[in-house]
């Protein structure tokens, strides 16, 4: 899981653990915590530890892209997965399958969502909500926050 501490990564992470499956986040030093909150088991810092030294894993799930998904591609086991959400896969697995996933919205999966979210099975990384007169500065490029920034566009 590449991002794990992000908006769709924590969200992946969360539906992933419910699911069974044995989660190992990535991402930025400061993701660490966020990551293992959210309910990774390991976590491999990007700019500090070797992702190689994960070993082959079954699924992967990125949001980066990049060298990242470039490199990821070699995690994957035979007959495993890598998908990606940075776009088309830029790596396949040698012997696994490389999906680039595009959500479609469906709304009984989204009211599925909702009740996961409203019932404490989901939790979501939320950093502030603004109204749209302040979504502007509300982003500052300068910056790089942890959680996401909901703008209200009704008062």
């Amino acid at each position: 899981m590449h991002g794990a501490a992000g908006g769709v990564g924590a969200v992946v992470t969360r539906l992933a653990r419910e699911a069974g499956a044995y989660v190992i986040g990535t991402g930025r030093t400061a993701d660490r915590r966020p990551a293992l909150d959210f309910g990774a088991r390991e976590f491999v810092d990007l700019d500090n530890d070797a992702l190689d030294e994960v070993g082959t894993v079954d699924l992967v799930f990125d949001v980066i892209g990049g060298d990242v998904g470039k490199r990821s591609a070699g995690l994957v086991r035979a007959g495993g997965v890598l998908v990606t959400i940075a776009g088309p896969p830029e790596a396949r697995p040698p012997e696994g399958l490389a999906v680039d996933f595009v959500v479609e919205p469906d709304r009984a999966q989204l009211a599925e969502i909702v009740q996961r979210l409203r019932d404490g099975r989901l939790r979501t990384n939320i950093r502030t909500v603004v109204t749209l007169d302040d979504a502007v500065t509300a982003f500052n490029p300068t910056t790089r926050p942890t959680g996401k920034t909901i703008i209200r566009v009704h008062p």
